[in-house]
């Protein structure tokens, strides 16, 4: 089966968003059916227009990249989710669309799936690493499977031995990532794929198992 895997972001100048293109890259070549979506825009439009860079890209995504929802989130077997970081925690956007999945966390559909993160800051000790293990408390919560990037392949160490997850220092004012951690941002979604195979495989299995029982019971 071809695992479905939901690649949703926020970014403010595009570092984070061709992080999360990357990520999809990698679950698609993994024989992935991928979502790209970008989170809802909570900045005034004043404080956009104050930097050039961010107006830009807003410009660019904006008619191009679809803004999540909810559905979006049920559809998946497998979550990507990227940020900025904010003080060495995750941009207030793309807490804003995780908090309003309550209601899906109450009902048990986020448990049991695969999710990975993804981060970048301007400088290489700007959070990265407290940002995502802020974004995994969350999915301690849901009950999701966290699956970092741990040591697994040469690219994590090229592209700077951060084990948690893809991490980008973009610098001020913030520059585009660089191949080497693309190439570990798509490791990092080809990785997801796997996991979110199996575990989506292992969902249908205790499902059907579920329903056999449920139908025995009913004929006894």
């Amino acid at each position: 089966m071809s695992p479905r895997i939901l690649v949703v972001y926020y970014s403010a100048t595009g570092s984070v968003h061709r992080l999360a293109e990357a990520v999809a890259e990698g679950a698609e070549s993994a024989g992935a059916e991928v979502r790209l979506r970008r989170v809802a825009e909570l900045a005034p439009p004043e404080a956009i227009a104050s930097n050039e860079d961010w107006a830009k890209h807003r410009e660019d995504v904006d008619s191009v990249v679809d803004v999540a929802t909810l559905d979006d989130l049920e559809w998946a077997d497998g979550y990507a989710f990227g940020t900025p970081t904010r003080y060495g925690t995750p941009a207030a956007q793309l807490k804003q669309f995780i908090d309003s999945a309550s209601s899906m966390w109450h009902a048990g559909k986020l448990s049991d799936k695969p999710v990975t993160t993804f981060v970048s800051s301007a400088e290489q000790h700007g959070g990265q690493e407290s940002t995502i293990i802020s974004l995994s408390n969350v999915f301690y919560h849901w009950g999701a499977v966290i699956v970092p990037l741990g040591y697994t392949d040469d690219v994590v160490y090229a592209a700077g031995g951060n084990p948690y997850g893809t991490s980008w220092p973009a610098g001020f004012p913030s520059s585009p990532p660089d191949e080497v951690t693309l190439s570990c941002a798509r490791y990092q979604g080809a990785r997801l794929a796997r996991f979110a195979r199996l575990l989506a495989s292992e969902r249908m299995e205790l499902s059907g198992a579920s329903e056999g029982s449920e139908m025995g019971d009913r004929v006894r």
